[in-house]
């Protein structure tokens, strides 16, 4: 069968190609997994880039993508809860990486039931992104009334974030550029803030929480707009010093302004590191049925095309999510 496999660290158009690869055989806790569609994340272009080559070393070639959504078309002898024809979605664990091709075999403990009311190609794009905002809002204890600042809200965590703050009643800020104003407030966010017009620190004042989906200066200067006492969860600024001792990282400290950050506003920052998590599925499946989340597509594109939808990925522009449609 075929997959996109990465060959080399390096740029997008010198490091992939299409190979042939064996169909893969499963263990006794996996479900082999006819992929219908698979999502692309930024995670998968920084795993080509190679910067995470110290963190999540890969053995080249090596099949790429997390996102999937298919048929269970083999169970092994210690699945329990899943027969043969079960339409399904996952974000597959590390070491199972390898979405991008005609089958692949799950660790059935990340595995859930796809939404019924949304296609193959819909329900691909949730787990990643769905996982990652779910586990951050739910970390910062979200509820009705919290005012939230939620960064980047037209990218795929940010639109799925948006939503889910809204479903839990939160009040949403929201930033974004000019372009994609309009589509953002159609999302829900309350207040949606242009960065290329608007200063984000001259509008947010007093939030329960930050969630920072871009890192570098974001990260600080989320203490700013926070209340005393407030939260602020990231996916891009530094590790807190508990995540990256779990990392094996013994001597990390926090930087010394982001330290002092935390310490003016007597507040918390925590760096989540997404866990695939077929009971965190299921209840976003329960929230995608009842219309409380819609998926956010931003283009689907044929098998063939992969290596054209990473490049579309690499200019960081897509509204919400990118994905592969297998047949």
């Amino acid at each position: 069968m075929k997959a996109l496999q990465v060959t080399a660290y390096g740029e997008i158009k010198d490091s992939l190609a299409f190979n042939e690869v064996a169909k893969p055989s499963i263990q006794a806790k996996d479900v082999l997994i006819e992929v219908k569609a698979a999502a692309i994340n930024p995670i998968d272009k920084v795993i080509i880039l190679g910067y995470l080559k110290g963190m999540i070393p890969i053995p080249m070639p090596s099949t790429l993508a997390y996102d999937v959504s298919g048929i269970v078309v083999e169970i092994g002898a210690d699945v329990k809860g899943f027969e043969i024809g079960d339409a399904v979605y996952s974000r597959v664990p590390q070491e199972q990486m390898g979405t991008l091709t005609q089958f692949v075999a799950v660790d059935s403990t990340v595995v859930a039931k796809k939404p019924e009311n949304v296609s193959f190609e819909e329900a691909a794009s949730i787990p990643l992104a769905g996982l990652t905002a779910f586990q951050c809002l739910e970390h910062v204890g979200i509820k009705a009334n919290d005012k939230v600042l939620i960064h980047a809200g037209s990218g795929g965590v940010g639109s799925f974030a948006i939503q889910y703050a809204k479903s839990k009643g939160a009040y949403v800020y929201t930033t974004t550029s000019t372009e994609n104003v309009e589509w953002v407030k159609a999302l829900g966010a309350d207040r949606v803030i242009d960065y290329k017009k608007e200063d984000y620190k001259n509008i947010v004042t007093d939030a329960d929480s930050v969630f920072d989906t871009l890192g570098k200066e974001y990260s600080t200067d989320a203490f700013g707009v926070i209340k005393t006492g407030g939260k602020v969860v990231s996916i891009a600024g530094p590790m807190d010093e508990a995540t990256a001792h779990a990392f094996g990282m013994a001597d990390y400290t926090l930087p010394e302004d982001l330290a002092q950050a935390i310490e003016a506003k007597k507040a918390s920052y925590t760096f989540i590191w997404m866990h695939p998590s077929a009971e965190d599925l299921t209840t976003i499946k329960g929230l995608i049925e009842a219309g409380k989340i819609k998926p956010v597509i931003d283009k689907i594109y044929p098998f063939a095309e992969s290596i054209a939808a990473f490049e579309h990925l690499a200019t960081g522009r897509a509204k919400g999510k990118i994905v592969i449609k297998m047949n």
